[in-house]
């Protein structure tokens, strides 16, 4: 079993408290990524399970392990470094070689090792090359191969890939996910870059301020964020946010007041934002639920001039002001013809709708919401 366990995990540098309280399962042979801005303590994590910093309080397990006391290289970890730290004096097999030659392994378990993590990452030609010799990508791999033969109960891996070109980290992306695949080897990686977390992980981890805002599986957090934080840092465009006073119809039906134009209230939130009748209350709406109201159905539609037409390929961006003067982003078709200046309405989608509170930042909504993906 290689599962990591933190435990009110915290680090202080003095009067900066880094880590603050972190506490996470990474479950067994899972793809685990800590995602957040930068100074946010997801690099200071990674360190504290690599043994690369002391924990100021707190346990740390892997296996059914503690290993707080333990030194860097007593954890049978494997690191991969933002800038591969590859020796530029020794070849990639002398690379590839160093780590099991310092555990006195034998020649010929060490030769067996970098002959299958070669032929795994497709490197056995770049073999009796040095690093400057080799692109990003290549350098890349033999770091990834440097790992691998270490044969490790953890992977931890900071950052790997923010060195290389946009087309290069897509095909990364990609290799390390089949990797994973292959070795099944429990990973921890590092990333501020949330199409990484999305696409890598099978749990993510949304990292501000040293503490751990949510964990779960990234569709799962995606749709269904606990607090503003997450719903604004993860999607690009990030979440629109909308603020007005939470009210109730003659008939009953709650609506949001956002600068006297109504939003009317799906009745399953009703329940959850009893409690705030009469009260601000911050309406979340992602880009690409927004379109273009083109059915001439009155409802909920709300009157918007478009600023900023974006196009971007599969995808265009309008960045528009509501009548009400908030300003909000819509990703539509790019087929869609508008043009700056243009009044144009939009509709929300219902389904896709979250509910916050201004004052805590925490969502109103996500228990609704949580009921639904159980019953879906």
């Amino acid at each position: 079993m290689s599962h990591v366990k933190l435990t009110e995990l915290v680090k202080q540098f003095e009067d900066v408290t880094a880590v603050d309280g972190v506490s996470l399962d990474i479950p067994d042979e899972s793809f685990t990524v800590l995602v957040g801005p930068s100074g946010c303590g997801k690099t200071t994590t990674l360190r504290l399970i690599a043994g690369l910093e002391k924990a100021t309080s707190g346990d740390i397990e892997i296996g059914d392990e503690v290993v707080n006391d333990k030194r860097a290289y007593e954890r049978d970890i494997a690191m991969v470094f933002q800038n591969y730290a590859l020796y530029p004096h020794k070849t990639v097999r002398g690379n590839m070689r160093f780590g099991l030659e310092q555990h006195n392994m034998e020649e010929e378990i060490i030769e067996e090792r970098v002959k299958e993590a070669a032929e795994l990452l497709q490197i056995e030609e770049l073999l009796d090359r040095r690093p400057s010799e080799l692109s990003g990508g290549q350098q890349q791999r033999v770091a990834l191969g440097r790992a691998i033969v270490r044969d490790p109960a953890v992977f931890l891996m900071d950052e790997p890939l923010s060195n290389l070109d946009a087309k290069l980290r897509v095909k990364m992306r990609a290799e390390l996910n089949k990797l994973h695949d292959e070795l099944s080897t429990t990973t921890v990686y590092v990333t501020h870059d949330q199409v990484e977390a999305m696409t890598l992980a099978d749990q993510i981890a949304v990292m501000d301020d040293g503490e751990i805002q949510q964990v779960g599986a990234p569709t799962e957090v995606y749709m269904n964020p606990r607090n503003m934080f997450v719903a604004g840092f993860l999607g690009s465009p990030s979440m629109n946010f909308l603020e007005g006073t939470l009210e109730e119809s003659s008939t009953g039906k709650f609506e949001l007041d956002i600068g006297g134009e109504t939003h009317d209230v799906p009745d399953e939130f009703i329940e959850h934002l009893g409690g705030h009748l009469g009260e601000r209350v911050v309406l979340g709406i992602r880009p690409e639920n927004i379109a273009l109201n083109k059915d001439g159905v009155p409802a909920n539609v709300h009157p918007a001039t478009v600023n900023v037409v974006e196009p971007q390929g599969e995808k265009t961006v309008l960045e528009l002001t509501l009548d009400t003067g908030q300003n909000i982003k819509a990703a539509v078709d790019p087929d869609t013809t508008v043009e700056r200046g243009d009044e144009v309405n939009l509709r929300f989608d219902r389904d896709s709708l979250q509910y916050f509170d201004p004052k805590t930042g925490e969502s109103l909504s996500f228990d609704a919401k949580s009921e639904q993906q159980v019953t879906a």
